[in-house]
C-alpha cells in the first residue's frame, strides 16, 4: 500500500484408568488382546502420517497451479534461503520467523540484512538526479490488520457488502500474516516530489533495482500469479543473483522459485 514521507535519506541514526473386569473376562485368550493392540497401533500410525505438508515433503506446485491450488501454510523448506522466502496469499509467514530490524532516518524499519544494498541503491539513484524516498517498510501484524480494516470500510462506504468490500480490499492490502511487509524484506519506494516525479523513480527502479538485489514484486502482467495488482512502488529484496535472473527473464518471484525447485 502506497505511503510517502518527506525524508530523503535511508541512512540509520539510530486416572490412570483401571478397568476392573469381571472374572469371566480374564478368560479371554491373550493372543486376542495382542491382535487388538496391533490393529490399534497400526491405525494410529496411518492417521499420524497423513500430513502432506510436512517440511520434508513440501514442494512448489506447477506454475499453472500456483494461484489456485496452494493453501496457506506456516511451514517452509529447511533449505530455503532467508532472502527467497515466499510470502503471498497462499503462503503465510512461518510461525518461527524472526527478523532483526534496522531503523532508517525517517523512522521506517527494514531487515538489517538488506540495509547495505538499499542504501547503495538510493545513492546510485541520487547520482543520476533521481530522488527516491523510503515509504512503508516493516509492518507489524497489528498495523496490517488496521490497513485491511480501513480499506474494507472504504469500500463499504461505497455501497458494497461486507463480502464484496473484503474481496476488493484484498486486491490492495495483503491479508495479515501474508504480507511481505511483515518480514522486513520489502519496502515501498516513492519519489521526493520536489526533485523527482513518481514516474521518474519507478522507471529508474524498474531498470536498475536488480543490480542491488531488489525486484519489482508485483508487475502488472503477473497479477494472476502473485495475487496482487500492479504496485510500481513495492520492491522486495531477493539477493543480486536471483534479482538478475528474475529481471532478465521477465518473471516474478513465484515463477523463479517454481523453476528453481524443479
Amino acid at each position: 500500500m502506497r505511503q510517502e514521507t518527506n525524508d530523503h535519506n535511508v541512512d540509520r541514526y539510530k486416572p490412570r484408568r483401571q478397568s476392573r473386569r469381571k472374572k469371566r473376562f480374564r478368560r479371554i485368550p491373550i493372543f486376542l488382546f495382542l491382535c487388538c493392540l496391533v490393529i490399534t497401533v497400526t491405525a494410529f500410525g496411518l492417521i499420524k502420517n497423513k500430513d502432506p505438508l510436512g517440511k520434508e515433503e513440501w514442494q512448489m506446485p506447477p506454475i499453472t497451479a500456483i494461484n489456485t491450488n496452494m493453501t496457506a501454510s506456516n511451514t517452509r523448506s529447511e533449505e530455503t534461503p532467508w532472502n527467497l522466502i515466499l510470502v503471498n496469499k497462499w503462503n503465510s509467514i512461518p510461525d518461527d520467523y524472526e527478523v532483526e530490524l534496522m531503523e532508517l532516518a525517517n523512522g521506517q524499519l527494514v531487515d538489517k540484512r538488506i540495509y547495505p544494498e538499499l542504501q547503495e541503491m538510493f545513492d546510485a539513484a541520487r547520482s543520476e538526479n533521481i530522488y527516491p524516498i523510503a515509504g512503508s517498510g516493516y509492518r507489524t501484524e497489528k498495523k496490517q490488520k488496521s490497513l485491511m480494516k480501513e480499506k474494507v470500510t472504504e469500500y463499504k462506504a461505497k455501497g458494497l457488502s461486507q463480502g464484496e468490500a473484503r474481496a476488493k480490499a484484498e486486491a490492495w492490502v495483503a491479508v495479515p500474516g501474508t504480507s511481505e511487509h511483515q518480514i522486513g524484506l520489502s519496502i515501498d519506494i516513492n519519489a521526493d516530489r520536489t526533485q523527482s516525479t513518481g514516474n521518474d523513480v519507478y522507471e529508474w527502479l524498474r531498470k536498475n533495482s536488480y543490480k542491488f538485489g531488489f525486484i519489482l514484486r508485483y508487475p502488472a502482467d503477473k497479477t494472476d500469479i502473485t495475487g496482487v495488482i500492479n504496485e510500481p512502488w513495492h520492491y522486495r529484496y531477493v539477493g543480486k543473483e536471483a534479482a538478475a535472473q528474475i529481471y532478465k527473464k521477465g518473471i516474478c518471484l513465484e515463477e523463479y522459485l517454481n523453476k528453481l525447485n524443479k
